[in-house]
């Protein structure tokens, strides 16, 4: 029989006591093993199978049901995974734990760990010693000592130019780089990125410094449940502040240029990539011991889908976008005629986010997220669900609640991607 909104609330006891225990009881055998930091040229014969027994194993790993299309043959990246953003679940992957240099899209988690500590309009006045220690050859949006700017100035300059020196910069606000990590390294064993180590904030390389295409994707969709961060990646172009000059009267003005994504497949700069139709963001990055890395997020039909794309071995221009685009088209045509084999976990905090409310979770202030969907999909343990603390929040208070048997209610962890970033082309 249909659970009433009354009952529902009575029943929020119940529900925080049933994931508290699935929290406490869920397996630790899942966490990752501790092979040597420093990725090879091969994929380890024992990686983490957080997220699925599946996801432990090299090669490419996908369960074609019935009309099932096969994944594409020409993917040439050393790590992918295909998930759907909003269920949790892993349609497809490839080495999925490999640990891997990541590039520039280790910005997700500086950005999931350091945007909800300042406001947007606040300002700051850099100093040179903001700068220090900015990597020789790093991407740059042009920052300027002694130069205001405002927080959105800077995060805008992370996510389009992926600009290190706006990342030293606000990691400087931070109380610094070295604080910055610490704290990088604490929210990635949050959300159970338990394959990353962070050295550097900006992802330029360093020595022992990895993540995953899962933890990558882990990141991506933890950020773009804050809306400051989903408004960020799915921008295209923006207006940048440049140098303080004077007019011929002595009258000092504040110039100012354009600065556009470094995210082909949002921003349409290349010919040889068109800009994706419904992409949403997120990240990418390139290095030399990284190649090209890339999250992607986009919608089509109703279905929102995360992919994550590490070193392509084949060495043509863009190839990291187009292979994604390429995964992404297999992805919407998958849906539903695939058996999951895997799914994106929910953060070791998911289960106190649900017990001290939406406003202890990240973004659950937005207030632009929608409830749960898809009545009568139970939640997984905590080790092993398809959500963060938002999604269990937002589950309890507008979500569906089943009665299962024995009188156990369970949510529903999907969480939908607001409208504010679909985008249909």
């Amino acid at each position: 029989m249909p659970v009433s909104l009354k009952t529902a609330r009575r029943a929020l006891p119940v529900i925080v006591a049933a994931l508290t225990s699935l929290a406490l009881s869920a397996p630790t055998a899942l966490a990752a093993p501790s092979p040597s930091p420093t990725p090879t040229a091969t994929p380890p014969a024992v990686m983490s199978t957080l997220g699925g027994e599946r996801l432990g194993r090299p090669g490419t790993q996908v369960d074609l049901g019935t009309g099932g299309p096969v994944v594409p043959k020409d993917i040439s990246a050393r790590s992918w995974i295909v998930a759907d953003a909003e269920s949790g679940e892993v349609l497809a992957a490839h080495n999925a734990h490999w640990r891997l240099a990541p590039a520039s899209t280790l910005k997700m988690l500086f950005a999931d760990t350091v945007l909800p500590k300042f406001p947007a309009t606040m300002t700051h006045k850099v100093a040179p010693e903001d700068l220090a220690g900015v990597g020789a050859g790093s991407s740059m949006v042009g920052i300027k000592e002694h130069e205001t700017y405002t927080v959105r100035d800077l995060w805008l300059g992370v996510f389009l130019r992926s600009g290190n020196d706006a990342v030293h910069v606000l990691a400087a606000m931070n109380q610094g780089v070295d604080n910055t990590v610490r704290e990088m390294n604490e929210h990635a064993r949050e959300l159970q990125a338990l394959d990353t180590k962070v050295v550097s904030p900006d992802g330029y390389d360093a020595e022992g410094q990895v993540s995953s295409a899962y933890d990558l994707t882990l990141f991506a969709r933890s950020g773009l449940q804050k809306k400051d961060f989903r408004e960020y990646c799915s921008t295209a172009r923006a207006k940048f502040p440049g140098e303080t000059k004077k007019d011929k009267k002595g009258k000092p003005y504040r110039t100012s240029f354009e600065i556009q994504n470094t995210n082909r497949l949002l921003s349409g700069t290349d010919s040889d990539v068109p800009v994706y139709p419904g992409i949403a963001g997120v990240k990418n990055g390139n290095t030399t011991n990284a190649g090209a890395t890339f999250t992607g997020v986009a919608e089509r039909d109703g279905h929102v889908l995360l992919v994550t794309v590490m070193h392509p071995e084949k060495n043509e221009h863009n190839e990291v976008y187009k292979e994604t685009a390429k995964l992404l088209d297999w992805g919407f045509a998958a849906v539903g005629k695939v058996r999951p084999v895997g799914e994106l976990v929910a953060p070791v905090n998911a289960q106190s986010g649900a017990q001290s409310g939406a406003s202890a979770a990240p973004g659950a202030a937005d207030g632009d997220a929608k409830g749960a969907a898809g009545a009568g999909k139970p939640a997984a343990s905590a080790a092993s669900g398809g959500s963060s603390g938002v999604g269990v929040a937002l589950g309890i208070t507008g979500g569906v609640l089943v009665l299962l048997a024995g009188g156990v209610f369970l949510v529903n962890r999907r969480w939908p991607l607001p409208d504010l970033v679909r985008r249909r082309r």
